[in-house]
């Protein structure tokens, strides 16, 4: 695949179609981890870093030498205060940004309902429950909406998106 350069006169909608996700080689790896309580998910309103603002899971980079499973559990401790046992991979996102900072960013999304401690507020995130009927998708990225409510289902899926910026461009979801 052809890097996505920083054209700023180029039309950005374009791009998805010369993307060649089987070869796409994302220059940052995170992590999301959904927490789980009946039919209520742990998010967080998200303060600092990528996505500021929104409201998102607990999760960010994975640092060096880490597994995605052991970042998704040091970021949710970091971001929340609370320990994760057991983390179930649900997905990977792979996100391609056309903006100014060309972020091509793999995410991989896990759920879990074991843990313990309170979720308490950080620099970084101020966490709250809610109702699975009730997320607020519309202060989420636009992605969230086609995948989580399939994963808070129980499904497992594999996405690619573009975004230019906040808005999304382009989509491509699967289900296992």
């Amino acid at each position: 695949m052809d890097r996505i350069t920083r054209n700023r006169n180029a039309d950005y909608r374009d791009f998805p179609d010369k993307i060649d996700w089987s070869t796409w080689d994302p220059n940052m790896h995170a992590t999301l981890l959904f927490i789980l309580k009946g039919k209520e998910v742990l998010l967080i309103h998200k303060k600092t870093g990528l996505g500021a603002g929104k409201i998102n899971a607990p999760g960010g980079k994975i640092e060096k030498g880490e597994s995605p499973e052991q970042a998704a559990v040091r970021e949710v401790r970091e971001e929340i205060k609370v320990e994760v046992d057991s983390p179930k991979e649900m997905g990977i996102l792979r996100f391609q940004f056309v903006n100014d900072e060309c972020l091509a960013l793999h995410c991989t999304v896990f759920c879990a309902s074991d843990f313990q401690g309170n979720p308490s507020e950080t620099v970084e995130a101020e966490p709250f429950w809610c109702d699975f009927d009730k997320i607020p998708y519309e202060r989420m990225w636009a992605d969230d909406a086609f995948w989580l409510p399939g994963m808070l289902s129980g499904k497992k899926f594999d996405g690619e998106f573009v975004f230019d910026g906040e808005l999304m461009l382009w989509r491509s979801l699967r289900w296992r």
